[in-house]
């Protein structure tokens, strides 16, 4: 009985925004009821329902559970009536509190919180409900609230105390317990609110420009981390029968189309970093090749792509790396392909590429090394230098046209551009190198030239429509100027997607019409 009077007592008091009281849905013990500012029963409804929540960001309108079904059920006010929008079939937890929550795009989240400590994250999309996924929230929630800036979910645990949970898929978080309890649980359930008006919101986080994909590719065969890094190959003449090589860490290499689908799997072990080049001159042949690092080696694979997008081995590379990581690829001055492979503690290597009739090798050509360790890198061919990542400082750059070149630090991390430092890609039609800021979730853009200004920031947010979520803690990625159809006429940016959220499952990689990423970078 206390929680259907600490239910009734929260609609009560539900306001605008700006504090002006407005029209408010009660649950009554049989009934829906819609009252006015003076308390007034303006519509009502014979439901016998529980668990309710209401919002006036968007019009008056309420997500409730139906008690005899299980139905969960979006209403909403509408000229003085009751409005039943959507209904969806009864979740497979049995529900003890449910809670609303608008997220920084704008998009609408309902948590349903089970009584055994398993509950669900739903994305309301006008009459769509899309499972999110599923987490582990305190046993028997007495009551619960999203603060929508900070994204935070505060449940109240009876016997136990409140507790602070992540309100962003993408960025799960630590459960952290607030207070304890001290009176009960009948104060406990009460105390939430009190809890919040006495505590300050904490400040919300940067906001980024956001894009949103339109692709992505099938999932990993594998749960946890696998996905890693792409590289982009570009069909000579049929530009949306271009490929994305993308390393399955766990596995080997996945090559897939530009509509997601899996075309080829290569099963060559744990490679990290994968990158290419196209039209390199090798016995008086024109080859596409990509390298991919071997971890369990420490080396090279070597890959051939046939004018027809079909990947295949060519080659294992030995290196002197230790524990090798990331790698790039640049062309260089005979037409051939340079190696820039890295060890996770710092060193970074210049091989050369040859063929000696039908055998491949690799002939050092320089080395440096970096005080931490290193993964993401990328080659400015048109300017001869060497972008490379140190994942908790910044971006050096290493003039590859001088002998002996020392590295400089030329991108230091800060605003804008949160450790770790991932994967680097660079527009050189733009002059633009756009990196990962797995930190923040974010992605920054520099130019590629001195002073390496930061022309802005984005986000990849989640495109409802499409059923795609957002975009979190990228790791490698990849871009192309290239026209390859559709919306991807002006070129497509590729990256790794640390969490799948629609449906939950195991990592992919998002594609981001280039356009688009142009578009917000120029709009700050």
């Amino acid at each position: 009985m206390h929680r259907l009077l600490l239910t009734l007592a929260l609609a009560a008091c539900a306001t605008f925004p700006g504090g002006v009281q407005a029209e408010r849905f009660v649950l009554a013990k049989t009934a829906l009821e819609l009252h006015d500012d003076a308390g007034r029963t303006l519509a009502r409804y014979a439901i016998r329902a529980k668990h309710m929540d209401q919002r006036s960001d968007d019009g008056r309108f309420a997500v409730l559970q139906d008690a005899d079904s299980g139905r969960i059920e979006l209403w909403r006010a509408a000229a003085g009536q009751l409005q039943r929008e959507a209904a969806w079939p009864a979740p497979a937890l049995e529900v003890e509190q449910l809670c609303l929550h608008r997220d920084a795009q704008g998009l609408l989240q309902l948590f349903l919180l089970g009584n055994e400590g398993l509950s669900e994250q739903w994305l309301i999309d006008g009459r769509r409900a899309l499972p999110v996924q599923r987490l582990a929230t305190p046993f028997e929630p007495s009551a619960c609230r999203v603060r929508d800036g900070e994204a935070t979910l505060y449940v109240a645990e009876p016997g136990v105390g409140l507790w602070a949970l992540s309100a962003n898929a993408e960025r799960p978080g630590r459960r952290l317990l607030l207070a304890e309890p001290q009176l009960g649980e009948k104060s406990l359930n009460g105390r939430l609110d009190a809890w919040l008006a006495e505590h300050p919101a904490a400040a919300p986080a940067a906001r980024h420009p956001v894009v949103m994909p339109m692709g992505q590719t099938q999932p990993m065969r594998e749960v946890g981390d696998a996905a890693d890094d792409p590289a982009i190959w570009v069909h000579r003449s049929r530009g949306a029968q271009s490929l994305i090589l993308a390393t399955d860490k766990k596995r080997g290499l996945a090559v897939y189309g530009l509509d997601g689908r899996e075309r080829q799997f290569l099963p060559v072990g744990r490679i990290n970093n994968v990158d290419l080049r196209q039209g390199l001159v090798y016995g008086g042949r024109q080859l596409d090749l990509a390298v991919a690092t071997q971890r369990d080696e420490a080396g090279l694979v070597l890959f051939g792509i046939s004018p027809g997008g079909r990947v295949s081995e060519l080659a294992r590379l030995k290196t002197t790396l230790d524990d090798i990581y990331g790698v790039c690829v640049g062309r260089n001055a005979d037409g051939g392909l340079d190696v820039f492979p890295n060890d996770k503690d710092g060193r970074v290597q210049r091989l050369r590429l040859k063929l000696a009739g039908k055998t491949w090798n690799v002939e050092p050509v320089g080395e440096f090394r970096l005080d931490s360790q290193p993964e993401g890198c990328v080659v400015d061919e048109a300017n001869q230098a060497l972008f490379v990542g140190e994942e908790k400082r910044g971006i050096w750059r290493v003039d590859l046209g001088g002998e002996g070149s020392k590295p400089a630090l030329v991108i230091t991390a800060g605003p804008g551009l949160m450790p770790d430092v991932e994967g680097l890609a660079i527009h050189p039609g733009r002059g633009w190198l756009v990196v990962s800021s797995q930190g923040s979730d974010s992605f920054a853009v520099y130019d590629i030239r001195p002073p390496f200004a930061q022309r802005g920031t984005f986000a990849i947010g989640t495109n409802a429509a499409l059923g795609i979520d957002g975009v979190s803690e990228t790791d490698g990625l990849d871009l192309t100027p290239a026209n390859l159809g559709g919306p991807y006429a002006d070129g497509v940016l590729v990256v790794q997607d640390g969490h799948k959220r629609l449906p939950h499952g195991p990592q992919n990689f998002k594609l981001v019409p280039w356009r688009d990423v142009e578009k917000a970078v120029q709009a700050r």
